[in-house]
């Protein structure tokens, strides 16, 4: 994105640098000659447009895009975002940009950093930008550091002077004299077929092409008198911004960039950036700010997941608590639903792969998973609790009798999800974290379970044993009490 105005000319220009460096990239990732497709590139196709169709308006934007093959089809050790990475670098800085950005991921739909800056003044918004700009290029991670203002066209400001004011003159009567004679006033419509044409009333073409004529122009005062616009102001030349976007009617200002999340910690760099806002905030008291793009998201999954899962805890506990008949032996078995979550975690790091709304998924639809092993403990247990058999006994052979079916369960659940998890093709990207959350929860929670569930049965046990026998000993108080009373 060039700053508004540019010919299309120049734009188009900076358009074809990047095709040219697209074009590198072609050429030097070609398929090897022992491969299927021997000599075929990974890049198959570029695009490239400079403006929007017709629209003159738009002639400061372009884009360059270019198709890949995809990962199960490539011999070459290379993805997507080390091809953008290299493209960037070919590309390097582009003077007078206003905004440039690449991208090389599969489902986003927003910027993994995006500050929003909120305030009346739009001077001070800038500066603040211009600080976290600067504390986020400290990062090197950190890159396509840009925000959402642009100084738009030239603009010519009229500032009143004290004679202006004496006379009874205001700004807004000043610029609508101004324009009736620049742009035009309409002083009749002519019915032309289905059309209407205006008729305008303005000054000639000659009186409205240079600045000496505009200070010349003569506004008129209340009284019938008329004085030159040179001697009534000062005209300066500054710019105004192409677009001003406004939330609750406070002006607002984006701050916007991309990250390596393989290199950075997104919990710890978001941590930092609030610090240091924070402390901005103490100069710049009438801004506010808050975290967008990805880390809305994330606040709004957060919620959602929360109330999910309580939802869904509280449905297990009622369905185990029915057949149990009971309203601890549900805990036994859910306990072991923490060690689950505990696994996919550390799946996720075996796998080397980062934390997704798609893994938290998974988790979710682990709890309803990791509950059959020790489900099946609890049972056994009971029935033969039924039969006669003494507590500890059957508590500790329980997980011996039960070993193989609870591991045989385990491992054909994982072994069904591995074909998904070292799937390559492009449409399974989406589902691998779910089932890796699956996957490495149900295998550390079932090994969990053998020990825990027993375990968690004799607390229980002996905790009920307890209670009752304290409620026993406080009725015999109670009763010694009346007694002596009486």
């Amino acid at each position: 994105i060039m700053p508004t105005g540019t010919p299309f000319e120049l734009t188009d220009k900076y358009v074809q640098r990047m095709v040219d460096a697209a074009l590198v990239l072609q050429e030097k990732y070609r398929e090897p000659a022992n491969s299927d497709s021997a000599g075929e590139s990974v890049i198959r196709n570029i695009l490239a447009t400079t403006g929007s169709g017709n629209n003159s308006a738009d002639s400061h934007v372009g884009r360059v895009m270019f198709e890949v093959t995809a990962p199960e089809e490539r011999s070459l050790s290379v993805t997507s975002s080390q091809l953008v990475s290299e493209w960037r670098r070919i590309v390097g800085q582009i003077p007078g940009v206003d905004g440039l950005s690449y991208r090389a991921e599969i489902g986003r739909v927003s910027d993994p950093i995006d500050i929003q800056l909120s305030g009346q003044d739009f001077d001070r918004l800038q500066a603040l930008a211009n600080e976290i700009k600067a504390k986020l290029a400290t990062y090197p991670s950190v890159f396509d550091i840009e925000d959402s203002f642009s100084d738009g066209k030239s603009t010519l400001e009229i500032e009143l002077n004290l004679q202006a004011i004496h006379l009874g003159l205001s700004r807004a009567e000043v610029a609508g004299q101004i324009r009736e004679a620049f742009y035009g006033l309409e002083v009749q419509r002519v019915q032309r077929d289905r059309e209407d044409i205006k008729v305008m009333l303005k000054l000639p073409l000659s009186e409205r092409n240079s600045l000496a004529a505009l200070k010349r122009y003569k506004i008129r005062l209340d009284d019938g008198r008329r004085i030159p616009l040179g001697e009534l102001s000062v005209l300066k030349f500054g710019s105004s911004p192409a677009s001003i976007q406004r939330i609750d009617r406070f002006r607002t200002l984006n701050v916007r960039a991309d990250i390596d999340k393989q290199a950075t910690n997104m919990v710890v760099l978001q941590q930092e950036l609030r610090e240091f806002i924070d402390a901005a905030l103490l100069r710049y008291p009438e801004l506010r700010y808050s975290l967008e793009g990805e880390a809305k998201e994330q606040r709004q999954s957060f919620g959602s997941l929360k109330w999910g899962l309580l939802f869904v805890a509280f449905i297990i506990y009622a369905l185990l608590a029915i057949p149990f008949k009971s309203y601890s032996q549900p805990l036994i078995v859910m306990a072991v639903i923490p060690f689950g979550g505990i696994g996919a975690i550390l799946g996720h790091w075996i796998m080397g792969m980062e934390l997704t709304l798609i893994s938290l998924l998974g988790m979710l639809a682990l709890i309803g998973i990791v509950v059959n092993d020790s489900l099946v403990l609890v049972d056994f247990v009971n029935r033969r609790r039924q039969q006669g058999g003494e507590l500890l006994e059957t508590v500790s052979g329980a997980a011996a009798a039960r070993f193989r079916p609870v591991i045989l369960t385990s491992l054909t659940t994982f072994l069904g999800l591995m074909p998904l998890l070292f799937e390559k093709s492009t449409q399974a990207q989406f589902l691998i974290p779910m089932a890796v959350s699956l996957g490495f929860g149900i295998l550390f929670a079932t090994l969990i379970t053998l020990v825990l569930v027993p375990i968690n049965y004799l607390v229980v046990e002996d905790s009920k044993a307890m209670l009752k026998r304290l409620i026993r000993w406080l009725a015999r108080i109670a009763g010694g009490g009346e007694y002596g009373a009486s």
